[in-house]
């Protein structure tokens, strides 16, 4: 078997079996033939598949530098996610062709300097909450079911994949909610009210009779609710209220802890809110709200 026709096995994979989307599969594609085509250069002619066993952290070194200094140099971000997607290449290669290659293990790649969070303000959340409960494209309990969704997001901070993971038995909500994160990492997040009567006002519209087990939100047909759904509601409601393309369902979890620290919580009470493993984490949050950071220690440290 040639290196060729094994990338097309790894692809065929990762679309039967791991099931990327379309957009995900195309950018894996387009590396790993990147990524022949500079062995197949570097090493002067066409590869077989037992050849990619015997690529060294050099070469790899060597293919991340054509990267970083060509015509179009990607950036530290991409190049990380570039040697990503080959290490998950030459895992397939040791697993399914029996062609381990070591060396991987030795390349290291470049430093990523996390992003800042990029929230939406109060002003924005509140007209994205407003607009998805006067949505004239869905019926009105679909409307209901939105503007809970994203109520639960900015008002309990959190993911998208939390929030479609409720059950029925976890409604009507208390004054806590019981939240199973990344890392099967458990937290308990206040409820406020305006969060508990959004999923009541919902459940009271659903046409679907549901048992205790199962999840709480539902499509059109009475499906499982996707996260590919919420994100295109919002996208749809961005553009009816002129948003940019940074609000989206995530930039809600962002604005629930960008606007408790605007409003003087402390770093570790976000931290256990969002379910964060690390306080670093959590610390990208002062880069966004520096202002209202400023404004406490004018008014806390003693030479003020």
């Amino acid at each position: 078997m040639d290196a060729r026709a094994a990338l097309a096995l790894w692809l065929e994979h990762l679309e039967q079996e791991r099931r990327l989307s379309p957009r995900t599969l195309a950018a894996y594609g387009f590396i790993g033939r990147r990524y022949l085509t500079f062995l197949e250069g570097h090493r002067g002619g066409p590869l077989a598949a037992g050849d990619l066993g015997q690529v060294s952290a050099a070469d790899i070194r060597a293919w991340l530098a054509v990267l970083r200094q060509g015509d179009a140099p990607l950036s530290p971000r991409s190049l990380s996610q570039s040697l990503s997607a080959i290490r998950t290449l030459h895992r397939f290669l040791d697993r399914r062709l029996d062609i381990p290659n070591p060396a991987l293990g030795l390349v290291r790649g470049p430093r990523v300097r996390p992003s800042a969070p990029r929230p939406v303000s109060e002003d924005q959340a509140l007209e994205l909450l407003a607009e998805s409960a006067l949505d004239a494209d869905l019926d009105p309990w679909e409307a209901a079911r939105d503007e809970a969704v994203l109520t639960l997001l900015y008002g309990c901070g959190l993911r998208i994949s939390e929030a479609l993971s409720l059950r029925r038995r976890d409604a009507p909500l208390g004054e806590s909610l019981r939240i199973t994160g990344k890392g099967a990492k458990t937290r308990m997040v206040p409820v406020l009210p305006r969060v508990a009567q959004a999923v009541e006002a919902y459940l009271a519209a659903l046409p679907f009779p549901l048992g205790p087990d199962e999840p709480l939100f539902r499509a059109r047909r009475g499906g499982l609710l996707s996260p590919r759904h919420v994100q295109a509601a919002v996208q749809r409601m961005r553009g009816r209220l002129g948003l940019p393309d940074s609000a989206t369902p995530h930039a809600l979890r962002h604005a629930f802890a960008t606007h408790l620290l605007g409003a003087g919580a402390d770093l570790r009470s976000i931290q256990e809110l969002l379910g964060h493993a690390s306080l670093s984490t959590t610390q990208r949050y002062t880069q966004v709200d520096s202002a209202a950071l400023l404004r406490a220690y004018a008014a806390a440290h003693p030479r003020c």
